[in-house]
């Protein structure tokens, strides 16, 4: 966008910087869905950043035995949880835009029913837009590769990019993408420090993993994340 029109540049980056993180989902009755309250992060877990580093791997196949909540919790907030005032978050953002959306497909999490959840960092918590096991579909969906459907969970992140090339123009999609990256590799260190495994899928259809999570409009899937004991 020409600097010409710098009162439209600013008007349209409140508007979409006040755009909802997550599609806000309601029941027929207008009564919210259902929002599950994650436990608070830990914030020194006792492993070292370089023990971590050294110890990363890909890891596609996982124990048959639920993911706790609170792994879950943890992951989700090394992802983009956040950190400061502000609303900063643990991975750093072009602008402070935050293009990026994380769901979660659950199929075997303690204290979790089987369903698609929308993570609000702001407020630490999963809001359910789905109900039932869609690790199958979404399996489905990624060239049937099995560790989406044996993880206990994954993680989808998507990016909205008009949060950030509004401000930055054809450039922002790949400020978007070099966003996306710093959050899959803080879940893949957070992942390795809680004895977790976890591996970048970037192999699927972008229009069925959009039907599977239901996204909205804009909406564009970038990283599948199935994690697990491993």
């Amino acid at each position: 966008m020409k600097p010409a029109y710098p009162a439209i540049v600013a008007s349209l980056t409140l508007f979409f910087c006040a755009l909802p993180p997550f599609p806000v989902v309601v029941h027929a009755a207008g009564e919210p869905a259902g929002v599950v309250k994650l436990p608070p992060p830990v914030l020194d877990g006792g492993v070292s950043l370089e023990k971590a580093l050294s110890e990363r791997r890909s890891v596609r196949q996982y124990q048959d035995r639920p993911l706790s909540l609170a792994d879950l919790s943890q992951l989700l907030w090394a992802a983009q949880g956040v950190t400061g005032t502000g609303g900063k978050r643990t991975a750093p953002s072009a602008g402070a835009l935050y293009p990026l959306n994380v769901y979660v497909v659950a199929g075997n999490v303690s204290g979790l029913p089987a369903g698609i959840y929308a993570y609000d960092p702001q407020r630490h918590e999963l809001r359910r837009i789905a109900e039932g096991d869609a690790r199958p579909a979404l399996s489905a969906a990624a060239l049937r590769q099995s560790q989406i459907k044996s993880a206990p969970a994954v993680f989808v992140i998507s990016a909205v990019y008009e949060r950030t090339t509004v401000k930055y123009g054809e450039r922002g999609i790949r400020y978007v993408h070099m966003e996306a990256g710093h959050a899959a590799e803080n879940v893949y260190l957070q992942a390795t420090a809680r004895k977790l495994g976890t591996v970048v899928v970037g192999a699927f259809d972008d229009d069925e993993v959009r039907k599977v999570v239901s996204m909205t409009d804009g909406e564009h899937p970038l990283y599948l994340m199935p994690v697990g004991q491993k």
